[in-house]
């Protein structure tokens, strides 16, 4: 008899106190997240294909190339197209690989994949994520080993959704502490960057949300005070409940979108706010690409925090 599974593969429930994550096969993401027996994430139904990105690993690149092409090292490249509707290469190649666990227990879980040299990116990379629960909340650490004899191009982001239960888009307050953002075209492609000085995009100082729409790339943000580089970006009410992302130094732009264009019951939903260690269309620009040479390791470290009421 064929036992019929879940589309994401084996789940692995990671539990602490009051905290509980789920962590799935397919793509090595996050499904679910629950803080005191609320879920602060939307995430997606262990029987539901995922959708929208939610919760997945992009990498070896986030966003977006445009035309799936580029140039590295001298030699052109053609990456599929899996967004015709703009003509790019999106959200990078690992998101539907499954990923192996190494170790488990309780609180943590470390998960391993291998992406195998492909035409488009012929490079070998071996990843890891480790997933755990502590005392300030979810956090991931994620490395890219190239395995390839040649220097490869690389990035990584992730794709969370937040939400506050019970609190719509509109009435969130949102902190983002970037100082820029890129400028777009109609394809969501970087056409340009516009330093941050009040208007619609200008979170720095906390504000609510309201009817603005976000699918914004931030760039240059401003580290905690003391945080050895660590910059955060945050949801709240303004009476105390608060669910914040934050990433290291590696992590050094951040998209964030309101869901204005997902179909149903996400349209504006919650929130998408993604670390990201380069922009779309960094195998184009070069900008904060990273260049992996032969047994390099590249390490990025984000996580999840949240206080309810």
């Amino acid at each position: 008899m064929t036992r019929i599974g879940s589309p994401s593969g084996t789940q692995w429930v990671l539990r602490r106190g009051g905290d509980e994550a789920v962590v799935v096969e397919v793509g090595g993401g996050l499904r679910s997240y629950r803080v005191a027996g609320q879920e602060i994430i939307d995430g997606y139904a262990d029987q539901e294909v995922c959708p929208s990105g939610a919760g997945q690993t992009l990498a070896p690149w986030p966003n977006r190339i445009r035309d799936g092409r580029y140039n590295f090292g001298g030699t052109d490249y053609q990456l599929p197209i899996p967004e015709p509707a703009h003509g790019t290469a999106s959200h990078g190649l690992v998101r539907w690989l499954p990923w192996r666990p190494v170790e488990v227990d309780a609180e943590r879980l470390l998960l391993e994949t291998v992406l195998p040299a492909q035409p488009g990116y012929p490079w070998t990379l071996a990843m890891t994520t480790e997933w755990s629960l502590g005392e300030d909340g979810l956090r991931a650490e994620h490395t890219a080993t190239n395995q390839a004899g040649q220097a490869c191009p690389f990035g990584l982001g992730t794709h969370p959704y937040l939400r506050i239960p019970g609190v719509p888009v509109d009435e969130l307050v949102l902190s983002v502490p970037a100082s820029s953002r890129l400028l777009l075209d109609s394809r969501l492609l970087p056409v340009g960057v516009e330093r941050l000085d009040g208007g619609d995009h200008d979170f720095r100082t906390p504000r609510r949300i309201g009817a603005t729409v976000l699918d914004t790339t931030f760039g240059d943000p401003a580290a905690g005070a003391g945080t050895a580089g660590i910059s955060t970006v945050d949801i709240s009410t303004g009476d105390g409940a608060e669910v914040a992302v934050w990433a290291d130094a590696a992590f050094c732009w951040w998209q964030v979108f309101t869901a204005d264009t997902l179909a149903g019951g996400r349209r504006r939903r919650s929130v998408a706010v993604e670390p990201m260690s380069c922009p779309p269309d960094a195998f184009n620009s070069q900008r904060d690409l990273v260049t992996l040479e032969p047994g390099q390791t590249w390490r990025g470290t984000w996580g999840i925090r949240a206080k309810l009421g």
